[in-house]
């Protein structure tokens, strides 16, 4: 008798997604649309071409309009329009970079629903990028209206260059302390995880997209609210420390050495702390 050949059943490797994926939050993204999907259909590199002329643009503005105004640690901000409209263009300087990937896998998502035929929302991606930086200029709001406050109270620290600079020092190594704290290593999960985040949080439409953008923004601002809270203390005006900075953010966001790129960043932080407190920096 002729044995029967049985076909095993294919199953979509599941295995294959990260653990933080659970069979709910797969299932709010359907399936034409699901990671193996992504895989397939990757996020255009053309869209690679306008993130970096934004990057670009951004620097470039924020280098004329930050020309002769920076005046060491502390620097007075300028009134609260000036700040507003510089930040937000700081943030997309220094951000931007090390949000490219998430924004690439939202690009991707729809792309894909394009393909499929089902309905996809033009902007949403756009609306998705303005959401995280919407997030980061309601930190850059509250930041402004907290340094404004200590000025207005005549702090002492503000009335004297050694006190600026230990202030600024203190400041630095607040930062490097939360490096390593396990809020800071929440956060950092989810601003490393693109495709975890888009499917697991995953909202139609350009509302949603904004929706998620600022979601995202708002576990990026959890993850560096400290180091970029030194910017201030450093020199808000300042172009190199603004570089700096976005590199360190990057690093720790982009690396694939997580725990590496976290306890770099701390000691880089400790050391500098330790610098401006000796007036080397």
């Amino acid at each position: 008798m002729r044995a029967t050949r049985l076909r095993r059943p294919q199953h979509r490797p599941l295995n294959r997604y990260p653990a933080t994926l659970g069979s709910a939050n797969i299932q709010r993204v359907d399936s034409s649309v699901s990671p193996p999907g992504l895989r397939a259909t990757p996020a255009p590199a053309t869209l690679l071409v306008p993130l970096v002329a934004l990057v670009v643009l951004a620097w470039l503005i924020a280098a004329d309009r930050m020309a002769g105004m920076d005046e060491g640690a502390f620097t007075d901000p300028g009134t609260f329009g000036f700040f507003v409209s510089l930040w937000v263009v700081m943030m997309a300087a220094m951000m931007l970079p090390s949000a490219a990937p998430m924004v690439m896998v939202h690009a991707a998502v729809e792309r894909r629903k394009r393909q499929v035929g089902r309905a996809a929302h033009p902007g949403a991606t756009l609306a998705f990028g303005a959401g995280y930086l919407l997030a980061w200029t309601a930190y850059g709001v509250l930041a402004y209206a907290l340094f404004q406050l200590l000025r207005s109270l005549d702090v002492e620290p503000f009335s004297s260059a050694d006190g600026e600079r230990y202030l600024a020092a203190g400041l630095i190594a607040v930062a490097a302390v939360y490096q390593l704290t396990p809020l800071k290593n929440v956060c950092l999960k989810k601003c490393r995880s693109p495709l975890a985040f888009v499917v697991g949080s995953w909202r139609d439409g350009r509302l949603g997209g904004m929706r998620m953008g600022v979601a995202q923004g708002g576990w990026c601002v959890g993850c560096c609210w400290a180091v970029m809270g030194t910017l201030f203390a450093l020199g808000l005006m300042s172009l190199a420390w603004m570089a700096a900075i976005g590199a360190m953010v990057a690093m720790e966001k982009l690396v694939p050495w997580e725990r590496a790129a976290t306890l770099g960043s701390a000691g880089l932080l400790a050391v500098l702390a330790l610098l401006v407190a000796l007036g080397v920096a």
